[in-house]
């Protein structure tokens, strides 16, 4: 596809994705901003310990876990019955950052004062009894590795919460903002431990003081470039330092074809959809920052797996390479709305991407949105998953049309990658 017809289909896309944009937003103004989620089925007592047998004993687990899980492929309204509508930190990041983008495309105080109040529920939302800012779930979470309690810190998150902040503070200036992007950074440094892979490279944990959370590759890709973004942001070596050890434990994780595994446990040996699009963002994100060339090399190899074997046969997202269990579901909103941050970061470098991303937001407007302006949050086997769900994935699905809007709008692009923030002003710095 040539470049002029792609320019073309931005455009005539960008009108269309604006009108998308703002049923969007009048949903969400009349839905409010709890919700169920993904993990509804398993956040009570009983759900968990559902889960938790099945890790335990798979065949047994099977049999107690069947019960959600036929309620997910069939009747997936009734998720309601298992557990309550919540406020999820993951999607009110998401959300400030949307509406930021806005802001900045825009200039208009309402988009503004919104994504300030999702910062400011975030500030209130934090999880208790840590040094610095940093948030978890809202429930209780069963995972292979054990039950990690509400509110646990996530290295997965936190990204999300810095760049929100960040680029709040891009457009006011407000040096709380930077406090918080401060602790966060520091949270990031300090509360995760690294475990040495090679003499270049560390991994760290998922989660505070949890050593068999480590070896999850988005984890370190997420990591690396929150202190690489840190780094630059508060001219801190120290933050490079542990970045630079992270980023090449991701680097040397990454498969001859060109893929990485979700874990290097040697057991969540699978490649699916979002994951690898998490770990191709921030090392599209590093790249910028740095000028990497190792990045760079990686991420073309990502990029040939990517477009090669997590799509199906029409070009739309499929959620694996190869299914490593039994899955209810055709197609996710979650893969949606990542493929399409990952088609931005990257627009115009490579060809078969730009027409894999302009097929995706077609899709995207003609079949995931539905007439209410919020979007469908699975295509099963057989019919929908209508239920919305703030963190999976309406706002992520939000701030990545609202950012390929931002992005595509030439005049009034918001600053990326790395845009200096306006520290003079504020005095913070250092």
């Amino acid at each position: 596809m040539c470049p002029g017809l792609i320019s073309v289909m931005n455009t005539m896309q960008t009108g269309e994705i604006e009108k998308a944009i703002v049923r969007f937003t009048n949903w969400l103004d009349q839905y409010g901003e709890t919700s169920y989620d993904h993990q509804s089925y398993f956040a009570s007592d009983l759900g968990r310990s559902a889960k938790a047998l099945y890790y335990k004993k798979p065949i047994l687990g099977t049999l107690a876990v069947s019960p959600m899980i036929f309620s997910e492929a069939f009747v997936p309204s009734a998720r309601r019955l298992f557990w309550k509508p919540q406020r999820f930190p993951i999607a009110d990041a998401h959300y400030a950052m949307g509406f930021a983008f806005l802001a900045g495309t825009y200039k208009k105080d309402a988009y503004l004062k919104r994504a300030v109040h999702f910062l400011d529920v975030l500030k209130a939302t934090r999880s208790k009894g840590y040094r610095h800012y940093c948030w978890g779930y809202p429930f209780n979470w069963e995972t292979r590795t054990g039950t990690f309690p509400e509110g646990t810190p996530m290295i997965t998150s936190m990204p999300y919460m810095y760049e929100a902040f960040r680029q709040v503070y891009q457009l006011d200036a407000d040096p709380g903002w930077l406090e918080v992007m401060r602790s966060i950074a520091e949270h990031a440094f300090e509360d995760y431990e690294d475990y040495q892979v090679s003499p270049d490279a560390s991994t760290c944990c998922y989660t505070p003081g949890l050593e068999n959370s480590k070896g999850v590759i988005n984890a370190n890709a997420y990591r690396a470039f929150l202190l690489m973004q840190a780094a630059i942001d508060f001219s801190e070596e120290k933050y490079q330092r542990v970045a630079e050890r992270n980023l090449n434990f991701v680097l040397e994780s990454q498969n001859e074809n060109g893929s990485w595994y979700y874990s290097t446990d040697n057991v969540r040996d699978f490649v699916d959809h979002f994951h690898t699009c998490f770990v191709l963002k921030a090392l599209a994100k590093i790249e910028r920052l740095t000028n990497s060339s190792r990045c760079r090399s990686a991420i073309e190899r990502g990029v040939d797996y990517y477009v090669k074997n997590l799509f199906d046969a029409e070009g739309l997202p499929k959620p694996f390479s190869k299914r490593p269990r039994l899955t209810v579901y055709r197609r996710e909103l979650y893969d949606y709305a990542e493929c399409v941050n990952v088609g931005v970061l990257l627009q115009g470098r490579y060809q078969e991407l730009d027409r894999i991303l302009s097929l995706v937001l077609n899709d995207v407007l003609q079949r995931w949105q539905k007439s209410d302006g919020a979007f469908r949050a699975r295509e099963l086997l057989i019919g929908w998953d209508n239920v919305p769900m703030h963190r999976w994935a309406q706002s992520q699905m939000f701030r990545s049309l609202s950012f390929f809007v931002a992005n595509n709008l030439q005049e009034t692009r918001m600053p990326q990658g790395q845009d200096p923030l306006p520290f003079i002003s504020s005095g913070i710095a250092n």
